[in-house]
């Protein structure tokens, strides 16, 4: 079977990444562990040969599904990835979350994901981070560039955008200015499990039929699998899981 689109998926992708590299001292990408920052990883060893030469932040909210910890930990030895875990320890310690009971959801993630980030960014100073969203996430995205300049909070801004025209793309910003590069950003939710599919991925098997008919939607906090969990009774199963990564 051909899959053009994908090959121009990947090779739009690749550029973007090589062109971050050339243009940021300091960057890093974010790595949720999922299936769409999995994918971007994957794009990153083949943009530099095998190696990623930037590293790699997970913010850990010390209620992930204890498989995801090993998952990450497993694939940062075998791929030899530099490795920035972050967490909001200032929080945690003061149990202000929501499996406490003294915060929302939406206070949590915020606390925990968010504030957590910005104190990597912040103590590492990282000009740009490699983050991977999709315009096909939400009606918001569609404004989204792949140079994304945020302001002093780190806040977006839809009005204040750069355009980008025929892949050219602004690069040039102020000094001080935070960056979020977005290579996934015309990438569909279909094309990330064809793109998995085809380079037969080790992506973490959460996603799949456990044998129960029940596999993760999507994965996040698991304080309870009825609260930061959605799952889903879609039965899809993956017949050969790489147990071992697959070199490029």
């Amino acid at each position: 079977m051909h899959h053009d689109h994908l090959d121009r998926l990947e090779s739009e992708s690749i550029f973007i990444m090589r062109e971050a590299f050339a243009k940021f001292d300091n960057m890093a990408m974010l790595w949720s562990i999922g299936k769409d920052s999995t994918a971007m990883l994957w794009l990153a060893r083949k943009a530099f040969f095998g190696h990623v030469p930037f590293p790699l932040v997970h913010i850990d909210t010390s209620y992930k599904i204890p498989s995801m910890i090993e998952y990450r930990d497993r694939l940062a030895r075998e791929w030899n990835l530099q490795l920035v875990v972050g967490m909001n320890k200032a929080v945690l310690e003061e149990g202000r979350t929501y499996p406490n009971g003294r915060a929302t959801r939406v206070e949590c993630c915020g606390w925990l994901k968010k504030d957590g980030l910005q104190q990597v960014i912040e103590h590492y100073g990282y000009t740009g981070v490699i983050v991977g969203v999709r315009r096909d996430e939400d009606a918001t995205r569609a404004k989204e560039r792949y140079f994304s300049p945020r302001n002093a909070n780190m806040e977006w801004n839809a009005s204040d955008q750069p355009p980008e025209f025929w892949n050219q793309f602004k690069t040039d910003f102020a000094p001080g200015t935070h960056i979020r590069i977005h290579p996934l950003l015309h990438w569909t939710e279909l094309n990330v499990w064809e793109y998995i599919e085809r380079e037969k991925m080790p992506v973490i098997p959460l996603y799949f039929d456990d044998g129960t008919g029940h596999r993760f939607r999507s994965l996040g906090c698991a304080p309870t699998p009825s609260q930061c969990l959605i799952r889903s009774s879609f039965n899809v199963t993956r017949s050969a899981w790489p147990r071992s990564s697959i070199g490029l």
